[in-house]
């Protein structure tokens, strides 16, 4: 009877054969006397032609600067020779000519040659917003990888760990603790975030007399109240690096400033990971006492107390409290500040983010080389979906992955920008996109209601078409 039952199906396979053949316009005795070229492309007319990847070639770079989501960000897209896109990012208040100073050095390539173009532009990355342009470019070339073989970027990384990325909400803050919490609570944890990060700085306590020495100083010209951490005024207190502001943490000034973390952990209680960031400019003896006031409420990180680069300054403070540290959003590659800072043990966890990073691939490796050092990674972020996106590919590519920043929890604009069905949040985690490249779609409408007034809607840049340099680094 199985002898029968395969004798059946032989004759079905070979009846559907003939009408297939039929079907598709070649008859069966025409296919078989047609020259061996034209039999290969009858058997393969149903093959997605759209995409040849070894014939890929870069035709062109353009930029759309959009504003609100909310911050200023610079959409990169950079075309090819089929009609492939891939999308990428400036990192968040970057300057587009990061990428477009690119161009010259892409156009004509195979943008599937990732790492080899990465290679070539990587010279012209730099720390925080001046690696911005070598990370969108990179990450929209993974796009266009993605979209011309037909699968998500993480499966280009070698698969992934996890089908879900959690997420961790950035704060909801107010000048009193008790509204600080009652929103936190509302707009965070009710919607069902289950890790969070407050801000909480000095400036909350600045205007409380006898918590902070030396504000005067930093206080504009007629007025003796502290700048903003935020200034970007040469020569104001939120450009001066943390060891030369000489501002120091009273008694009172702690009492104020850990009265924030307590409501906020009797508010939410403390099975969710609660971090702290942005909490001013001050040296290592004020992180180091702030840091050993806070080690009751058990929190997940103290992030950035002082500036990255001072990293054995670093060491210090995480060796003197059980107050886990955390830096690195505004580091350049491994090779940049990371394999210091991880084969130093200087801090507890690293916190790239993939926008200053180096791209996908490079924020993977910073998480690989950190993990084999012992140190789980978080991931900083910022910008637009598309940043966003990629940084989720790359967190589902990385074993020792903890969480991801979404910063626009409340922003309309931000989601209005993703135009299908896509799904952003799903109780504290977001699914891991299974379509090609970064695995969802813009809309481009949105982007158009969102341009700055100085931007067009990806208008043509052929004054970036030509290199003007040598750009060789040797002789």
């Amino acid at each position: 009877m199985k002898k029968n039952n395969k004798s059946d199906k032989k004759g079905t396979d070979r009846r559907d054969f003939l009408k297939k053949a039929g079907m598709g316009g070649l008859g069966l005795g025409s296919l078989l006397m047609a020259p061996y070229r034209n039999q290969i492309e009858h058997a393969t007319s149903r093959v997605n032609r759209n995409s040849a990847p070894s014939d890929l070639e870069i035709t062109d770079m353009r930029i759309a600067e959009i504003d609100g989501i909310p911050f200023r960000t610079p959409i990169i897209r950079i075309d090819t020779n089929q009609g492939i896109s891939g999308f990428g990012e400036v990192r968040d208040a970057g300057d587009p000519r990061y990428a477009l100073m690119l161009k010259s050095r892409i156009l004509g390539k195979n943008p599937c040659n990732v790492e080899k173009i990465f290679k070539i532009i990587r010279q012209f990355g730099h720390h925080g917003r001046q690696g911005g342009g070598v990370s969108g470019v990179e990450t929209a070339l993974w796009d266009l990888t993605g979209k011309a073989y037909g699968v998500p970027v993480y499966q280009l990384l070698g698969g992934k760990y996890r089908d879900r990325v959690r997420l961790y909400a950035d704060t909801a803050g107010a000048d009193d603790p008790h509204i600080f919490a009652k929103r936190m609570q509302k707009t965070r944890v009710d919607k069902g975030y289950t890790a969070l990060k407050m801000d909480i700085g000095i400036g909350l306590v600045a205007d409380i007399p006898g918590t902070l020495t030396n504000t005067h100083a930093h206080a504009p010209v007629g007025s003796r109240d502290l700048q903003s951490q935020y200034s970007g005024t040469p020569g104001e207190y939120g450009q001066i690096d943390h060891p030369f502001t000489r501002v120091q943490i009273t008694e009172k000034g702690l009492d104020a400033l850990e009265e924030y973390v307590k409501v906020m952990r009797d508010t939410i209680g403390y099975e969710i990971p609660l971090g702290i960031d942005h909490t001013g400019h001050f040296d290592v003896d004020e992180a180091i006492k702030l840091a050993r006031r806070l080690e009751p409420y058990t929190l997940a990180y103290l992030e950035d107390t002082i500036a990255w680069q001072w990293i054995d300054k670093w060491k210090e403070i995480t060796n003197s409290t059980t107050t886990p540290t955390m830096t690195g959003e505004d580091i350049f590659g491994l090779e940049g500040g990371f394999k210091e800072i991880i084969d130093k043990q200087a801090v507890n966890m690293v916190h790239p983010d993939l926008g200053s990073a180096g791209g996908i691939l490079e924020t993977k490796r910073i998480g690989d080389y950190a993990e084999q050092g012992g140190l789980a990674m978080y991931l900083h972020y910022a910008g637009s979906p598309i940043g966003f996106f990629a940084s989720v590919h790359a967190a589902a590519a990385t074993q020792n992955f903890v969480a991801l920043e979404h910063h626009s929890v409340e922003n309309d604009n931000w989601y209005s920008l993703i135009s299908d069905d896509t799904v952003v949040f799903d109780e504290g985690y977001v699914p891991v996109p299974e379509k090609p490249g970064l695995g969802f779609e813009l809309n481009m409408e949105a982007i158009k209601e969102n341009l700055t007034d100085e931007s067009g809607f990806f208008e043509p840049t052929p004054e970036w078409n030509e290199a003007r340099s040598w750009d060789r680094l040797w002789s």
